[in-house]
């Protein structure tokens, strides 16, 4: 078990984090609200969960420690796996998740691309008791990373498995959002806004 991973940022793609430790590149999957705090170049430190598989070993990175286990909490439902977990984390933050299922919100995980009304329903059924309660501390989004917003916010969607005009309308859709924000927006909340519309098309 890998339970981090620290060291100098040594390239960032818009789902990945490579990080430096030791001499050797490791390449991290993160989500967009991750990506946004770390910069090329820069010492980073992200809490992470090592996923094992036949076929792979996927290194998954976290802002802090409670993501991660919130992401290894999600993924003792069943039929989710690490790539929904994500997913979910990137449209919504643990506490927001917590709330979500502490509530019976349906709509704030049918939110989640992948994850329709039964699904929701099952999902909340057998987190109910699992997640905990809201701590109550939202973490704070950072600013975009040296890509642009627009390719950034693009490539997350197709990662999310939208198809690239879904991505080029929902990226249309929050352009106004974004250019009110001024200077380099906070991918994170982009992100929400961009799922939200393509929820409401679909």
């Amino acid at each position: 078990m890998i339970a981090f991973v620290s060291g100098p940022v040594a390239a960032l793609a818009p789902t990945t984090a490579v990080i430096e430790v030791g001499g050797i590149g490791m390449a991290v999957q993160c989500t967009p609200d991750t990506l946004s705090g770390l910069r090329v170049g820069q010492e980073a430190r992200l809490a992470t969960s090592l996923v094992v598989r036949e076929d792979s070993l996927t290194l998954y990175g976290f802002a802090d420690d409670d993501e991660r286990q919130v992401f290894e909490l999600l993924q003792t439902a069943s039929g989710v796996g690490p790539r929904l977990a994500q997913a979910m984390l990137a449209v919504h933050s643990p506490d927001a998740l917590r709330a979500a299922v502490a509530s019976g919100d349906e709509k704030a995980l049918t939110a989640v691309p992948g994850i329709g009304k039964k699904g929701a329903q099952k999902l909340l059924l057998e987190l109910k008791d699992r997640l905990g309660a809201p701590t109550g501390t939202a973490p704070a989004v950072g600013s975009a990373v040296t890509a642009s917003w627009r390719d950034q916010l693009h490539a997350a969607l197709l990662g999310l498995g939208y198809a690239t005009r879904e991505a080029d309308e929902a990226v249309a859709a929050v352009t106004p959002q974004a250019e009110a924000a001024g200077g380099e927006p906070p991918i994170g909340q982009l992100l929400k806004a961009a799922l939200q519309t393509l929820n409401r098309t679909r």
